[in-house]
């Protein structure tokens, strides 16, 4: 009888194995017809060296560990040819594709034939819930509908806000020496997550975590948040076995997370503000659950929004700021020139967000940080029935690419961003002025675009365009205090985050407000 059984067993395997083989081949030369009569040629491929066909997944995982995760992408691509901008990859049982073609990232983010993947949803699903980041369809649709029309109002924007956690993050960074007026040597990139954490929450909850006035590191939101990114961050890179990456310290980071939000969430069910007070139109300051929660009542969907909105609010922000500040501090001629706008234009008083949007230098350094770093290194779409690609294919890349449903496909921004037939030569400069003349089109792209557009990038530029005003109002020079080989190191965690930090020390000015 076992023997019985396991000759069963067998057979039942190796007939699943021959119809998986059959089935895999069918489906190729029903996809390759079906290219041909579409007039699509294949793009290049990029195969793996081993048998089981994960040498590449294996390779993409060691760089970002390495902190070079978004420059493996180019050079892959590169190591094909520097005019190679679409590409094949099969991975274990499965192809994705990968361009950085602006023409590709056009219909890929603006053609209803592609959306998010279920893996990017399910990958995040733990922490988030259901909402705008990890939904599709109508759920999707609700969502945008519930969140855009707060962000399209003026008054969201609140430079007091902003001033009010700006003074207890400078309390964090006081003179060591008053006479030379330098501060002792800081890693700002955790400073500045905190303070965006600080911002956010009070702009979502009308409540903040004041994380920047705590001491206990290990209680505080922000290191929650943290831990809990890199968990979908790994879980990201592995694709459809996103389900091997999990653990009870992930669960863990979410549970706190959710019991922050439930419990502001049902204090705002239990006890509803005034009319008066809570009316922004009327005074009163915005927060964005009191909105949320004039068009639904519903706990759950009010706290998977607001955790939404505040993963980019605070993550994405929190990465620039600090990015920014690791490029001035390297670039003291452009620190020097922005902060002389700066004075000349508001002296020591704080500036109002729409006067900062006219100052033409800091957008510049805003474009050109975005642009170098790219804060959010790569997209990705899938297919929802098939389709093409209109560039990539073919020995001279300009055929049009058949994409079969189901197939997801890479945009890294950062490649994108980094190609010298498109930047110029000095591709790889930190240099603000490139875009005195050149203007964006879907080469830049660095919140999105489409129907998935953030919708807070321009509150997030304006938090940033504050931020730095006022250091410039404060300090007159910003010094580069990192240690060894000054490599960029883009540590990524969803967002590209320096892997080295923030380490500055900063001269306070005389005049300084």
């Amino acid at each position: 009888m076992p023997f019985r059984y396991g000759t069963g067993g067998f057979v039942l395997l190796a007939v699943f194995l021959v119809w998986t083989v059959v089935k895999s081949k069918l489906k190729k030369r029903r996809n390759n017809a079906k290219a041909a009569a579409l007039g699509c040629l294949p793009p290049p491929e990029i195969r793996s060296t081993n048998l089981i066909g994960n040498s590449i997944l294996r390779e993409s995982m060691k760089a970002t560990k390495e902190d070079r995760g978004p420059q493996y992408v180019m050079e892959k691509m590169d190591s094909v040819s520097p005019d190679c901008h679409t590409i094949k990859v099969p991975i274990i049982d499965y192809e994705i594709v990968v361009t950085r073609d602006p023409e590709n990232a056009r219909v890929l983010f603006s053609s209803t034939d592609f959306d998010i993947s279920h893996t990017r949803q399910l990958s995040w699903m733990p922490l988030l819930g259901k909402g705008i980041f990890t939904s599709r369809g109508d759920i999707w649709k609700h969502s945008r509908a519930l969140l855009r029309p707060q962000f399209a109002r003026e008054m969201i924007s609140d430079p007091q806000l902003e001033e009010h956690h700006l003074q207890n993050l400078w309390g964090r960074l006081a003179v060591a020496d008053t006479a030379s007026g330098w501060t002792d040597t800081v890693d700002l990139a955790p400073l500045f997550f905190k303070f965006t954490l600080d911002t956010a929450t009070e702009f979502i909850f009308g409540t903040s975590t004041n994380s920047l006035q705590q001491s206990d590191e290990k209680k505080e939101l922000s290191g929650h948040f943290n831990a809990a990114k890199v968990w979908i961050d790994k879980r990201g890179a592995l694709a459809k076995f996103y389900w091997l990456m999990n653990s009870k310290e992930f669960k863990e980071h979410c549970t706190t997370i959710h019991k922050f939000a439930d419990g502001l969430v049902a204090d705002r069910l239990a006890h509803p503000p005034e009319k008066f007070s809570a009316d922004p139109e009327k005074g009163g300051r915005f927060n964005l659950l009191n909105e949320l929660a004039k068009e639904t009542q519903d706990p759950r969907e009010l706290r998977n929004e607001t955790l939404h909105v505040l993963i980019a609010g605070r993550d994405t922000t929190g990465c620039l700021l600090g990015w920014v500040v690791y490029f001035l501090a390297r670039h003291p001629a452009v620190f020097e020139k922005l902060r002389s706008l700066i004075i000349e234009r508001f002296g020591d008083s704080p500036a109002d967000f729409r006067s900062l949007s006219q100052i033409p230098y800091l957008q510049w350094i805003i474009n050109e940080t975005l642009r170098v770093v790219t804060v959010i290194p790569l997209n990705e779409r899938i297919a929802l029935r098939d389709t093409v690609l209109p560039r990539g294919g073919g020995p001279d890349g300009k055929s049009r690419v058949f994409i079969p449903e189901g197939t997801q496909v890479l945009i890294p921004l950062y490649a994108m961003q980094h190609r010298k037939d498109i930047w110029g030569e000095d591709v790889e400069e930190f240099r603000p002025e490139r875009w005195e003349s050149h203007r964006p089109g879907w080469e830049f792209i660095p919140f999105g675009a489409g129907a998935r557009k953030c919708l807070g990038q321009q509150f997030g530029r304006q938090e940033v365009s504050y931020v730095i005003s006022r250091f410039c109002q404060k300090y007159d020079r910003i010094e580069n205090m990192e240690q060894g080989d000054n490599r960029v190191r883009l540590h990524h965690a969803i967002e590209n985050r320096s892997g080295t930090g923030v380490q500055v020390r900063l001269h306070e000015a005389k005049t300084a407000s």
